[in-house]
């Protein structure tokens, strides 16, 4: 259990060395750098975009390890029970496995700190904006852009740190920055005035947006997607609905199919259903050292190779072995004995691999189609419209090979629309960053109870424990347990007093 004495342990080592740099965003992007032209506004911008995949430099040191995304990806989903720990690590991602977390770990610095500096770069781009008179369509989208991006953050962020909106929407939520002239010493909001900004800056980017310039870059389909995605973790479930039709509506994007489906995440660019991906090119290919793939698969020596798909995610997916998802599930065998690690069956993610052909690069997929038929498929459950939920579902199903399974309106015996379609919504988005949220909001307890090192205090030499799991304690999450949110980071707890402490 995190407690205050705890964290002032973490906190005298920092103040006894003094290597606390600044940490403030603040770099060479100024309303004076950028001139006030739509050349200047769009260099600004696209530099913002490019930090989601740059390695930036953070307490004076580039760590190639330190990428927006790859701490976004693993800081939910390793918290998840969709992929399980093969080993002991130094790496920081070990906490999100453990739920040990403190407010002095790297990987949860850097995300805070670059979060913070994509919003910094986004509200710079959009005060020099304002000193353009009468924006044509093309500046509009990018200052549409601008918002959206600004509203995607601060939406991660809160739902990292912060408890989620159906625990508690007064429970203190993140720093809200929408100002390059936003006090330096500001309290966080509340979980609800975060909800309503990303909801506000959302709404106005969808209405500027007219010019997409690609999927590589947001458009107003992308801003209704986020917006469909904050009301279903309010629980409005008509605006989450209405959203999703109007992404669906939109005719932009389809679903893939069962033959194209394998090959979307290694062709995101190009996906059909691909409503907003981060572009990645052969240069930003970070093989072994920092990228996605780098812990998730390994051709022998592309990466590490250490985390795998559970035994849970799997088990919930043997019902039916001919579902095309299964495509992103690699086993590592020799013959036809699939190989362990530490006791655990090596399978392997393939979700960011493969475009190009390179094991270790992908163009991470964000918003796509399919979230919106599972979106509205929740919020139609939570309506008590079970046909509704049912059929949105078996769109999806009906593209992944499951013709031959589908619903038709009749639910499983014993299960509820509801558990229904979360089962879809695990197998659909597994390893793209929503699983535990999935489950959290929905006041339901995580059930980690297999063989992996997220199970408390072990080490490599418990591996008996693998033969006989019975003699560890079942590692079941409550949902209202502290740890299913980080802490702070400590940066900001010292140089921002106004900025309160998770408990």
């Amino acid at each position: 259990m995190k407690t205050r004495f705890i964290l002032q342990l973490l906190i005298i080592p920092l103040l006894m060395t003094g290597c606390l740099k600044d940490v403030d965003p603040s770099d060479s992007l100024t309303t004076g750098t950028l001139t006030g032209t739509k050349e200047g506004l769009q260099q600004g911008l696209n530099g913002a975009y490019a930090l989601f995949k740059d390695h930036v430099s953070f307490n004076g040191t580039v760590d190639g390890n330190n990428m927006y995304l790859r701490q976004y990806f693993q800081m939910s989903d390793f918290a998840g029970d969709d992929i399980v720990c093969g080993q002991t690590t130094t790496d920081p991602l070990f906490y999100s496995f453990s739920g040990d977390h403190t407010a002095t770990q790297t990987n949860s610095r850097y995300f805070w700190y670059i979060s913070y500096k994509i919003i910094n770069d986004v509200n710079t781009v959009l005060e020099s904006a304002e000193k353009i008179a009468n924006p044509d369509e093309s500046i509009k989208q990018l200052i549409g852009e601008c918002y959206f991006l600004r509203a995607f953050c601060h939406f991660n962020l809160v739902r990292l740190y912060a408890k989620p909106y159906t625990h508690d929407p007064a429970a203190a939520g993140i720093i809200l920055r929408t100002s390059v002239s936003d006090p330096g010493q500001k309290a966080r909001a509340t979980v609800a005035e975060v909800y309503n900004s990303v909801v506000a800056d959302a709404e106005k980017g969808a209405g500027l947006m007219a010019q997409p310039r690609g999927v590589q870059f947001a458009s107003k389909e992308a801003a209704w997607a986020l917006l469909s995605r904050a009301y279903l973790y309010k629980e409005a479930n008509d605006s989450t609905i209405y959203y999703a039709d109007k992404v669906i509506g939109s005719n932009r994007f389809t679903l893939e199919t069962a033959a194209s489906f394998p090959s979307l995440f290694a062709n995101a660019l190009t996906g059909k259903e691909t409503i907003f991906c981060v572009a990645f090119t052969a240069a930003d290919d970070y093989g072994k050292a920092g990228s996605i793939a780098s812990m998730l698969y390994s051709d022998g020596n592309s990466g590490w190779g250490e985390e795998y798909a559970s035994q849970s995610l799997r088990d919930t997916m043997s019902g039916h072995m001919e579902d095309v998802r299964w495509s992103y599930i690699k086993p590592l065998k020799v013959g036809n004995v699939i190989q362990k690690k530490n006791g655990i069956d090596i399978y392997y993610i393939s979700k960011f691999s493969f475009q190009g052909g390179s094991p270790t690069l992908s163009s991470p997929i964000m918003f796509r189609l399919a979230e919106m038929y599972l979106n509205k498929a929740e919020a139609m459950a939570k309506s008590n419209n079970a046909a509704g939920a049912l059929a949105a579902v078996d769109v999806i199903r009906q593209n992944r090979g499951l013709e031959n399974s589908l619903y038709n309106g009749v639910l499983p015996a014993g299960k509820t629309a509801l558990q229904t379609v979360l089962k879809e919504r695990r197998i659909e988005l597994a390893f793209e960053g929503h699983r535990n949220y999935d489950v959290y909001r929905n006041k339901q307890d995580l059930n980690r109870t297999y063989w992996g090192y997220h199970l408390p205090g072990l080490k490599e030499s418990d591996i008996n424990l693998a033969v006989n799991p019975t003699n560890y304690a079942n590692m079941i999450t409550k949902w209202d347990n502290n740890r299913i949110i980080y802490y702070i980071p400590i940066d900001e707890i010292q140089t921002n007093k106004l900025c309160g402490q998770n408990p």
